[in-house]
């Protein structure tokens, strides 16, 4: 008896050893399971999200060619030195991040104004001009500049990566700002956000292409109380790219190698007749309409112009409450928008 109890003891013990080991097999196998992953260039180990320490992007270089660029990832100290970047960054919520600005005019963008920053923003110069020194004392991890200051790139690149973004007037300009953005986006893992903010523009430009496509235009942008004609490679590219209309313009003497325009005769205007004409005040986008230039409306409203259709049937349309938005923030996400409502104003209401 006293055997038999014995050996059911032992048979026993053997079970219980057998399902303890097969518990731990089971629990190391789902830690192995759900140890690391890898997607999108980030590495996952349990909760924990591994960040690379860099990235490599397409950009602009120093030749103003498009290369591999290889930025910081995810940086927390930026330097902006153009608009459209910081319109950008400013939209995917990073703006706080900002150690150093050129000087910001734009109103939706001047919390980032150094000169109101009660110091925590470097005033780094403008979009033209950048004082390098301050860019150095700012310490960024990362700037980010226009076309107006590519001939200081190398300069910049020996303080801190460059990214350097334009608007490829080729591409037009919505497929310019949505590659750019996407671009600073995938800097900062955000490149979700950017899906999310050109969802609603694609229906808004059909509506406007709608009214625009084959119709004979004139695009200009006023300046000193002077009219120039302005080519399709220019801020008003989405009128003529996206949105169909003919810019008979580029028809005209150097017009299609001016970059602020050609003076056309207003003999010539009247020769070429235009449907709409849309006009861009560079004098209110700089600033000089507070010096004593006269309004563009004075000018190009004259005698002449008032005999023609485009007048007559209220088709001229002046960029002139957000001129400064159209002129140095082409390219930028929040800038998009406005120049869409602007044209909206004018062409559906």
């Amino acid at each position: 008896m006293k055997k038999i109890l014995s050996l059911m003891m032992a048979l026993a013990m053997v079970f219980c050893m057998a399902a303890c080991g097969n518990t731990a097999t089971n629990d190391t196998a789902g830690a192995n399971e759900s140890n690391v992953s890898t997607e999108n260039n980030v590495t996952t180990s349990g909760t924990e999200e591994t960040k690379p320490e860099t990235i490599t992007i397409q950009a602009l270089n120093a030749n103003k060619e498009m290369a591999d660029i290889e930025v910081p990832y995810d940086p927390q100290r930026i330097a902006i030195l153009d608009m459209p970047a910081l319109d950008i960054v400013d939209a995917l919520g990073v703006g706080d991040r900002i150690v150093g600005s050129a000087k910001v005019t734009i109103e939706y963008l001047t919390d980032y104004n150094p000169d109101d920053s009660n110091g925590a923003i470097m005033n780094l110069g403008t979009v033209k001009t950048a004082d390098l020194e301050k860019v150095a004392a700012c310490e960024p991890d990362i700037i980010f500049i226009g076309g107006r200051l590519s001939s200081v790139y190398t300069d910049l690149e020996a303080i801190a990566p460059v990214v350097y973004l334009a608007v490829d007037y080729e591409k037009g300009v919505v497929e310019s700002t949505k590659y750019n953005a996407q671009t600073i986006a995938s800097i900062f893992g955000k490149e979700a956000d950017v899906d999310a903010m050109f969802t609603d523009f694609q229906p808004r430009i059909d509506a406007l292409n709608n009214v625009l496509t084959g119709k004979n235009v004139l695009l200009g942008m006023y300046n000193s109380n002077a009219l120039g004609l302005m080519n399709t490679q220019s801020q008003l590219n989405i009128i003529a790219k996206e949105l169909g209309a003919n810019n008979l313009g580029e028809t005209v003497g150097e017009v299609e190698k001016a970059t602020h325009g050609e003076e056309a005769s207003w003999e010539t205007i009247i020769t070429l007749n235009p449907e709409y004409m849309f006009i861009l005040d560079r004098s209110t986008a700089t600033g000089a309409a507070d010096e004593g230039i006269l309004g563009a409306r004075e000018v190009i409203e004259n005698e002449l112009i008032k005999e023609l259709d485009v007048y007559k049937d209220g088709k001229i349309v002046y960029f002139i409450e957000h001129a400064n938005v159209w002129y140095t923030s082409t390219g930028g996400v929040q800038a998009l928008d406005t120049m869409l409502a602007d044209l909206e104003g004018a062409l559906l209401n």
